[in-house]
């Protein structure tokens, strides 16, 4: 299966969910204020965000419909390209992670996003090209993370850093760079806790990591990624504003995209918060954590079903 048909079916309930909306609005009836207003209501309900909303409805404002010569697609595309140049820039490639040997990404997220599967999934895109990849399981309050990760270890080939459940997270974090930087690894990828950006003691405890990851390097780490779940809607945008406060985002993996028809919540974050947008993953298979493309994410938000 080629990307884009990894990201239309990833995206096909939000696709559907978007063109049989625009449709039952735009194409029943003449547009009018009222019209243009229900229009916004329903990308908001959509969760694209209160700013893109208001923004596509000045840009439908300006389209005549006719609903008796007049193809949705014209209208979809619409949408399409204001994505395209809202997303596009925040594309990240992977390939200028290679300047740092090793390249150290901590992994941040609350619980239940899917971090150690992204960890795995993002490992195996790592390694190709025979890099060496270590794991760093500072997951250490649950045993099933650990051994989750042990599983990916095994499957890339991969080498892992683990401690007893309950160990020092920030510790286990120390010893992975200690050990990437004396066999000269290529990507150190460092799992973390679940945490409730509610919770200060738990927020500490992931500042603690990027701490002692800088008593042996202060640039590291070099990346720290940040794992949404779509189908949480507008609550992952707090996760983003909390996790802002602590440290430095430098990219947004998404999860979950298969599971709900508001897709359009990756478009809210891009717009806001304009943080490099990094991979969607768009199934529980092991490759379908697929490399961030504004294009493809764009024609699968509208492509028929």
């Amino acid at each position: 299966m080629n990307i884009f048909k990894k990201f239309k079916l990833g995206l096909s309930k939000s696709s559907k969910n978007l063109s049989l909306g625009i449709n039952n609005l735009i194409f029943k009836r003449e547009i009018d204020q009222n019209i243009l207003d229900e229009v916004e209501d329903f990308l908001i309900q959509s969760d694209v965000g209160i700013e893109v909303a208001s923004e596509l409805k000045k840009k439908f404002s300006k389209v005549k419909v006719d609903p008796k010569t007049e193809n949705i697609e014209n209208i979809l595309k619409l949408f399409s390209d204001y994505i395209i140049e809202t997303l596009k820039p925040l594309e990240k490639s992977l390939e200028n992670l290679k300047k740092n040997k090793p390249s150290v990404i901590l992994i941040a997220g609350v619980n239940g996003v899917g971090k150690t599967t992204t960890v795995g999934k993002l490992g195996k895109i790592l390694a190709k090209e025979n890099k060496k990849i270590i794991f760093s399981a500072a997951d250490t309050f649950r045993a099933a993370a650990v051994n989750q990760l042990d599983i990916w270890a095994k499957k890339i080939n991969a080498e892992i850093i683990k401690a007893n459940e309950g160990t020092d997270p920030a510790s286990v974090a120390y010893k992975s760079l200690q050990y990437a930087n004396q066999n000269k690894l290529d990507y150190l990828l460092i799992d973390t806790a679940g945490r409730l950006q509610n919770k200060k003691n738990l927020m500490d405890e992931f500042k603690k990591i990027v701490n002692v990851l800088k008593k042996i390097d202060s640039s590291t780490p070099h990346e720290i990624f940040l794992i949404l779940d779509a189908t949480t809607g507008q609550n992952a945008i707090n996760q983003v504003e909390e996790f802002k406060k602590i440290s430095n985002i430098t990219g947004i993996i998404m999860t979950k995209l298969d599971g709900t028809a508001k897709g359009g919540i990756l478009l809210a974050i891009g717009k806001k918060f304009k943080i490099p947008i990094i991979a969607l993953g768009m199934g529980e298979k092991e490759d379908d954590l697929q490399i961030f493309n504004a294009q493809n994410y764009a024609e699968a938000m509208i492509a028929s079903n």
